[in-house]
């Protein structure tokens, strides 16, 4: 498949050749510089745009074919920005389950518990009737994931999901991604610039570099060379015996 954008009678391929799939049960994480695709291949997986060329498919169903109300049981995105800062913590991981509610959007019990089982996986229970205006950036993002995690799909698209957090909110957060991959069973896919800390949670990496898509473990791109191409130069080489990236200090 091949991504991009198509303005007027102009078309800007972003990526192409793109041969990928994500399983049950595995974290991967889609690293590249500003400006590779990321963003744009996270837009046509959650079927926000069409790709130029090719086909996406979910569980066997080519995504273009499925209503908004379908995808929405499929798959969940998380975005960076965040926005309803007026609902509370629980209003919003409540949204989670609008492709489940009737008509007038009413909540059974079976929905109010997974609303609370999401909650709690991602920590923000307890303050769950504050207004997301009074929390912080990382604690909003936070709850932005438990209402994808309330969604309940089996494809889970985040981009940028650290970007207001610490180290150690970084790293916990990937190993709460982790867990919720390999004890749901989800397929989670993760957009960062936290390269080091992918290399070192995720279970595989896709590296979009130079217009194209790699995809891999660590010991694979290793070997083929991706993550030297990728990573090596502007101060910046990968050291392969100790698979961690070294710095010029000068």
């Amino acid at each position: 498949a091949s991504i991009g954008y198509r303005t007027g009678k102009k078309t800007i391929h972003v990526v192409d050749g793109i041969d990928a799939s994500l399983h049950c049960g595995e974290l991967v994480a889609l690293i590249g510089k500003n400006g590779a695709g990321k963003s744009t291949l996270l837009r046509t997986l959650s079927a926000l745009q069409e790709p130029l060329s090719g086909d996406i498919e979910l569980n066997g169903k080519n995504i273009t074919g499925l209503s908004p109300n379908d995808v929405a049981k499929e798959l969940s995105l998380v975005l960076t920005s965040i926005e309803q800062a007026s609902l509370t913590v629980r209003e919003l991981v409540s949204l989670g389950r609008t492709p489940y509610t009737d008509f007038l959007g009413r909540m059974t019990a079976k929905d109010n518990c997974i609303v609370d089982a999401a909650m709690d996986v991602m920590g923000v229970g307890i303050f769950e009737e504050r207004m997301l205006a009074t929390l912080s950036d990382g604690e909003r993002q936070k709850c932005m994931i438990a209402k994808a995690l309330a969604q309940d799909t089996p494809l889970m698209l985040l981009d940028e999901p650290t970007a207001f957090l610490d180290f150690h909110g970084k790293l916990h957060l990937f190993k709460t991604l982790r867990s919720i991959a390999r004890e749901k069973g989800k397929s989670v896919l993760v957009s960062t610039h936290d390269i080091e800390l992918a290399m070192r949670v995720a279970d595989r990496l896709w590296v979009a570099d130079k217009g194209y898509l790699h995809t891999g473990t660590v010991e694979e791109l290793q070997s083929s060379g991706v993550l030297q191409s990728f990573i090596d130069g502007d101060g910046c080489r990968y050291n392969t015996k100790e698979q961690r990236i070294e710095y010029n200090q000068r």
